[in-house]
């Protein structure tokens, strides 16, 4: 969603500086990958590694890797044994992503798993305190229902992109299979008595969802 660039700049002075590899990986993301707006980014990836270290999870789980900012930062709440599961489908750019993991010497923490995450989620074999959907948008409600029982009970679940620009008020295209999946996601979510939910209009929307 859009911002008044003068409150984003007040925003970020006051909110703890970006680390510095961090900022690399940014650099370079936005240098040499496609799509580098799928970033989580500085705010983003500073209240995730806040609700991380809130939770002290012992494990998480992430779908949508990308080049791995959003996992670095939620690997840093992480319990001092605790693991990082992260999917992402495009093998184009794994090795990038796999070198950022060596980089930050996160190798013993992050697992990183190449392939469709509707495949590789029914093959591991762990319950999650944290889940973090950030993947394909036709496939939220498909991920959430496949990830479910997986969620420890009082676990958390986090969807990113569930305002899509604003795409989810508009009238939308019947060919907008990536709208209409936000939209049921989202309806699905209001109407589930099994979670408490709040949706808020970070970046592009981040749904936080609370499993009674």
């Amino acid at each position: 969603m859009n911002i008044d660039p003068k409150i984003e700049k007040y925003i970020i002075a006051h909110t703890e500086p970006e680390d510095e590899l961090l900022k690399e990986l940014d650099r370079m993301t936005n240098l040499k990958i496609l799509r580098p707006r799928m970033l989580s980014g500085h705010l983003q990836g500073e209240i995730l590694k806040m609700i991380s270290y809130m939770i002290k999870p012992k494990k998480i789980l992430e779908i949508g890797t990308f080049t791995g900012y959003s996992a670095i930062c939620l690997a840093k709440g992480l319990n001092q044994n605790g693991k990082l599961y992260t999917i992402d489908k495009n093998d184009e750019i794994a090795d990038f992503t796999k070198s950022i993991f060596e980089k930050f010497q996160l190798n013993d923490k992050i697992f990183f798993c190449v392939g469709d995450a509707m495949n590789i989620i029914p093959e591991i074999d762990e319950k999650f305190d944290l889940v973090f959907i950030d993947a394909d948008k036709r496939e939220y409600l498909d991920y959430y229902k496949l990830i479910f029982d997986k969620v420890n009970k009082g676990g958390f679940i986090i969807a990113d992109n569930v305002l899509w620009d604003g795409k989810v008020i508009e009238k939308v295209d019947k060919n907008d299979k990536q709208t209409q999946g936000l939209l049921a996601f989202n309806d699905f979510i209001q109407n589930d008595n099994r979670v408490e939910n709040v949706m808020f209009p970070i970046r592009d929307g981040l749904m936080i969802m609370r499993k009674k």
